[in-house]
């Protein structure tokens, strides 16, 4: 039961709808009034995981991303099903200002955490750093924005409230928030701004057919990938003498 559960919750929150992917130029849009309205009750680090969300284009739904940066390197974290592709897919990564084209550098499917490199960074919008959490504590408050089925970005806060392990993955984290179909691959942070991991699933019920727990969320530690391992391939392919990749050839400067 715990095999065939790992299963539907990792490919439940890819959203299968059909999209809209006209969105706005990667260069021809600066928006001159605020697109919406965001209460002054939303804290900094609320509004800046917001600001850093993304959806995730796949073929015929998404999923979604937060984009983060890693010393030169701009990156964007979703999950490994949503960019099920093989190395250095593109996939189309987008807010409501506009849009860029992604390739998929790494992905665990052990973990379902997938890392895409964005080669031209985004304009307006600002990337979180890369600042993983050391602390996985039960009461933990969380919040993370993403894209749940048709709507728009929408922002949820919640808390850590159990764990679970799963064969092969070690342990999961258990969140009571709020997640459906195409909310896979959002970034969940603490309140200090601290990337606790990445939303994949939503919890199930099988008695009288399959009931979904909406307010019950999956969420993949981040402690699960290594930066650098997840980078060591683009690095070792890439002309640029990047920043990021300083330390990974080898483990000495190039």
């Amino acid at each position: 039961m715990k095999k065939l559960l790992k299963y539907f919750v990792a490919a439940c929150l890819c959203s299968m709808i059909t999209i809209n992917t006209n969105t706005v130029a990667a260069d021809g849009y600066k928006p001159k009034q605020p697109i919406e309205k965001i209460n002054k009750s939303l804290t900094v680090v609320e509004k800046k995981v917001r600001g850093a969300a993304v959806k995730v284009v796949t073929g015929g739904g998404h999923g979604s991303g937060t984009v983060i940066q890693y010393k030169d390197l701009t990156l964007v974290l979703t999950a490994k099903h949503v960019a099920d592709g093989v190395l250095g897919s593109s996939y189309l990564v987008a807010n409501e200002h506009e849009q860029r084209n992604a390739t998929l550098i790494y992905q665990s499917r052990e973990h379902d955490i997938a890392v895409l490199v964005v080669p031209t960074p985004f304009r307006y919008l600002k990337a979180m750093p890369w600042k993983p959490t050391k602390k996985y504590e039960i009461g933990t408050d969380i919040v993370y924005s993403g894209h749940p089925s048709w709507h728009k970005l929408m922002s949820f806060n919640g808390r850590i409230v159990g764990y679970e392990e799963l064969v092969g993955s070690g342990t999961q984290l258990i969140v009571n928030t709020y997640g459906w179909f195409g909310c896979s691959g959002s970034g969940v942070y603490n309140t200090d701004g601290e990337l606790v991991g990445i939303l994949y699933g939503v919890d199930v019920q099988y008695s009288y057919g399959v009931q979904i727990q909406e307010n019950l969320i999956w969420v993949a530690p981040i402690r699960n990938i290594d930066i650098n391992t997840a980078l060591d391939a683009f690095c070792r392919g890439s002309v640029k003498g990047y920043k990021a990749c300083k330390w990974i050839i080898n483990g000495t400067n190039f």
